[in-house]
């Protein structure tokens, strides 16, 4: 999924094994793009894993201080996840990091590389485990 704010960006899915990197769009937000094509913004599913080469850094919200404008997550890999869910015309791709750490994707520092490990597991349930737990729900 890509954030409200780069609905006007061409954009594909990401697959595994995509080596990519966040970049700043020109509508002002950051996300990911494949290596070599920063025209075209990757879109993660929830639950998609990732690998960054080194510690991710992020832009703090507010800083007076030069020194302390970014901070380091501690941390290099991470789970896409959508947050805020319940307000609309907020920024909802984030990262959730190994660490705990939650970080919202459009405040990665642009030029840092991660590879896609694995995508969410489309679990489509049989007809036995949707029977038992219709069943199950329906006792309680």
């Amino acid at each position: 999924m890509c954030d409200y704010s780069l609905h006007n960006v061409a954009s594909r899915p990401a697959k595994v094994g995509d080596k990519l990197i966040t970049h700043k769009f020109p509508s002002c937000t950051s996300g990911f793009t494949a290596v070599g094509d920063p025209d075209v913004a990757v879109c993660l599913m929830p639950g998609t894993e990732l690998a960054f080469e080194e510690n991710v850094t992020y832009n703090h919200l507010i800083s007076i201080l030069p020194w302390f404008r970014f901070g380091e997550v501690g941390a290099n890999m991470a789970r896409f996840r959508q947050i805020n869910m319940d307000q609309q015309c907020v920024h909802h791709d984030a990262l959730e990091f190994a660490n705990g750490k939650v970080v919202l994707l459009t405040r990665l520092q642009p030029g840092q590389r991660a590879s896609v490990l694995q995508l969410p597991s489309m679990h489509h349930p049989t007809t036995k485990e949707a029977v038992g737990h219709e069943a199950s729900t329906a006792i309680g």
